[in-house]
């Protein structure tokens, strides 16, 4: 003999809606496991103990969720961690190229210093020569007489004024050429 889903929920302890819900949520029970007497719904012993070891039954199917979960989890964990070696591998090489990159700077900047300082030698051993070359230059120009002043003077008026003729002949030749192109068409 079957049991009502009354003496169910008192024997489980639990309500009517709740043994409903069991009920519902497992395929196929209503037309395996109940019967109607009279006017109420009876459930054989077979499903009596469906019911009854319910939340065992969720729990066992459950357990395969659960562990095909914790798999994925921790295929997704493994990949992560892959992912991130990598990542630092690649933090690493960049890290040893920027110390590389910092130290070629470093040896440049010394280099270019160490040049600087070969240069300002240098210049300082050439200038003392080159003001030697002007003291010559100077005494150079005191030696000379001043007639020889006066003659270089008078070389340069002499060209200035060539300089005027040329400009004042080229002047004239510009003209004739303009006034020679121009017929009588070209006033209008």
């Amino acid at each position: 003999m079957g049991k009502t889903i009354r003496q169910l929920s008192e024997e489980l302890k639990l309500s009517k809606q709740g043994i409903n819900q069991r009920i519902n949520s497992i395929n196929g029970f209503r037309s395996k496991h109940t019967y109607k007497v009279k006017n109420h719904l009876e459930i054989d012993n077979q499903g009596v103990k469906m019911l009854a070891n319910f939340d065992k039954q969720k729990r066992q199917e459950r357990q395969p969720n659960r562990q095909a979960e914790n798999d994925k989890d921790k295929n997704i964990d493994q990949i992560l961690l892959k992912q991130l070696n990598v990542k630092d591998q690649q933090i690493a090489n960049l890290q040893q190229a920027l110390d590389q990159q910092q130290k070629l700077q470093i040896a440049t900047v010394s280099e270019n210093h160490r040049l600087k300082e070969h240069v300002r030698k240098l210049s300082g051993l050439l200038e003392p020569s080159s003001a030697t070359q002007q003291q010559q230059s100077n005494d150079k120009d005191d030696a000379l007489s001043n007639n020889a002043n006066t003659r270089h003077s008078k070389d340069k008026n002499d060209k200035q004024n060539e300089n005027k003729v040329a400009e004042s002949n080229k002047e004239q030749e510009r003209l004739y050429k303009s006034k020679a192109n121009k017929s009588w068409w070209h006033f209008w």
